[in-house]
Order: C-alpha cells, then structure tokens, then sequence
C-alpha cells in the first residue's frame, strides 16, 4: 500500500463524514439563528430557549435524513471492503 492510497481513503473519508455531518449541522444553525432574532426582537434573555428548538429540528432533521444517512455510510463501508485486495498487494 502506498501514500497514495493512503491518502485517497482518508480524503474520501473525510468527505462522507462532512457529507454525513453538514445537513446536521446547517439545520441546527438555522434553527439557533432564528430563535437568536426571536430572542432579539422580544428582548428574552431565557439561555434554555436556545436549546430546546435545535434539538427539536436535529430530531426532526434525523427522522428525515436517516435513510440516505445510513445508505451513505453503508456504500462507503461496502467500497472499503471491496478495495481490500486491490489494496493489499
């Protein structure tokens, strides 16, 4: 096995998990933006009125994503096994 290789695995790694990891964490900001402009606008300082939407939304968001979630990460594990003996030569 060479550098290469190496480095192929470990970049295409990296991008499934961003690719597993971004939809996740783009709904949690939008959610904690927009109750930061509700906090705002209202002038209520509550620090657990933070909280509670963004774990509703990443909830909500896991329901939806968990499907294409689970079929990423099973075709990226199903590659990696199947590169195995082209790897090991």
């Amino acid at each position: 096995m060479d550098i290469s290789t190496v480095i192929a695995i470990g970049k295409h790694a990296m991008e499934v998990s961003l690719l597993l990891s971004m939809p996740i964490l783009i709904i949690s900001l939008i959610a904690g933006l927009m109750v930061s402009v509700f906090q705002a606008v209202t002038q209520i300082q509550e620090m657990t009125l933070t909280f509670i939407p963004k774990i509703i939304a990443v909830a909500i968001s896991l329901l939806f994503l968990a499907p294409w979630m689970t079929k990423l990460i099973v075709s990226y594990t199903t590659q990696l096994y199947m590169a195995i003996p082209n790897i090991i030569k």
